[in-house]
């Protein structure tokens, strides 16, 4: 069985999914071809309509759909309602702004007038993950479907009852038939349907190697696609940082959605002046973190995803020390049923071990001492990734001289607070390019046509 919920905190198996037949397949990819041949004519405030309803139900019902994404891949109850709020947030901005974003742009030729408007793409092929089983669903959906583009999702293994979910709340919305398609299929389903003609553009989200993989069959089909893939995010924290206020983000940072995030703080870069207050303060704060059930409000430290993942994140930590880096805490899985991880600290971390390259997706710090800002900020680019990062001073103007010498997609000032529609999402190097969010996400696949009208006669 590919699709499964299994509970990680209890290891329970929740529920099993078939994979579609090819006939399934085929009347998926008709039935979405078919819809976009009335959705690309359908005026922006109708489909706002459904959009702003789909938005509705998700904040009417937000305790349904964060107890679901709880109970698949074990987000903190409260973290999984903040998750549902956003997502709805999301639908409803698009709603409201994708007229205006897709808006004729009038250009001034020497002679003449001209226009620059945009269309539709058609069916589109997005290929999510499991850690945000709604906002990465709210995301492309929100944009996209307000752009006049239908979508076929294959969502990640792990979450098949979120996704079923997402599906049947734009249904009950008012989405036609093939707007929003949910598509329960295996990976060599998948490459078929990027080789299918109908698709028109591909998203994923997703590791490095299904970045690489899902690129290469677009590329090889001539199909635009976007890619947001990992990330080893810097948290650097210069001398003048106040820790009473960076220790709660660096908490946060790391350990929000039990660390299984693509943005979360990974790289913790901290000038040496302020280095041992630094750490003695973010070691007794993660020490106080409570595992326990992700349902249970009072729980602080929640499973990891699946076993699968925990048992990665193990294997890479013990290979860490066994490459020389310092084990400062943690390491282990807890001594308690379900998929729990102790929050690790990794110190001593030589540029030739295999840590100072990888991503921990979950609860392990690796931190790092330099004696400049120079130091931090080449510390912080030499990374095979460019999602986002931070910078902790009490100085604005000193964090925005970082901030824009940083190689990401993303640098935030004081805060890591990504969670607004308004604010593009996206990186570069390994972790991949395009944007979604904002005025740039609606952007990834519209055909931009150069309308041009003169008066000219043709050269001799």
């Amino acid at each position: 069985m590919a699709y499964q919920s299994v509970d990680p905190h209890t290891g329970n198996v929740l529920k099993s999914f078939e994979h579609f037949s090819a006939a399934q397949l085929e009347q998926s990819l008709a039935t979405a071809e078919a819809a976009f041949q009335a959705w690309k004519h359908t005026s922006y405030a109708d489909r706002a309509v459904i959009l702003r309803k789909a938005a509705a139900l998700m904040q009417a019902h937000v305790d349904d759909f964060a107890r679901l994404a709880t109970l698949e891949m074990g987000k903190r109850i409260a973290e999984a309602r903040g998750e549902v709020q956003f997502s709805g947030d999301i639908l409803a901005y698009y709603a409201q702004h994708a007229e205006a974003f897709l808006a004729p742009v009038k250009l001034h030729p020497k002679v003449g007038e001209a226009h620059m408007e945009s269309s539709p793409f058609g069916v589109l092929f997005c290929i999510e993950p499991w850690n945000f089983p709604y906002y990465q669903l709210a995301r492309v959906a929100g944009p996209q479907l307000m752009a006049g583009n239908v979508l076929v999702v294959k969502h990640a293994g792990c979450v098949p009852q979120c996704a079923i979910a997402f599906e049947k709340l734009l249904i009950a919305a008012g989405a036609p038939a093939g707007v929003y398609t949910n598509l329960l299929i295996s990976h060599e389903q998948s490459n078929a349907v990027i080789d299918d003609p109908r698709i028109k553009g591909v998203a994923l989200t997703g590791s490095v190697a299904a970045g690489r993989s899902v690129a290469a069959r677009a590329g090889q089909n001539l199909k635009k696609s976007s890619m947001e893939l990992g990330g080893s995010d810097a948290f650097i924290v210069l001398d003048d940082a106040d820790l009473e206020k960076t220790i709660p983000w660096a908490v946060w940072g790391r350990m929000y959605n039990g660390g299984q995030t693509c943005c979360a703080a990974k790289r913790f870069i901290v000038l040496e002046s302020i280095a041992d207050a630094f750490l003695a303060k973010f070691r007794s704060a993660l020490e106080a973190l409570k595992p326990g059930d992700p349902m249970d409000e009072s729980t602080t430290h929640g499973p990891l995803s699946s076993e699968a993942a925990l048992l990665q994140l193990l294997k890479q930590v013990d290979e860490a020390v066994a490459h020389g880096a310092t084990l400062l805490m943690g390491g282990k899985r807890i001594d308690r049923p379900g998929s729990f991880m102790q929050t690790t600290i990794l110190t001593d971390i030589a540029k030739d071990n295999p840590a100072f390259r990888d991503e921990f997706f979950g609860p392990v710090v690796s931190f790092f001492r330099v004696k400049t800002e120079d130091e931090a900020v080449a510390l912080a680019n030499d990374s095979d990734f460019g999602l986002g990062g931070s910078v902790w001073t009490k100085d604005v103007a000193r964090g925005k001289r970082i901030a824009s010498r940083v190689d990401t997609g993303m640098m935030f000032i004081d805060n890591i607070d990504w969670t607004d529609a308004e604010l593009p999402f996206g990186g570069i190097k390994d972790s991949g390019y395009g944007r979604e969010l904002g005025n740039m996400g609606i952007q990834e696949f519209v055909n931009k046509k150069l309308v041009r009208t003169a008066q000219l006669d043709a050269p001799a």
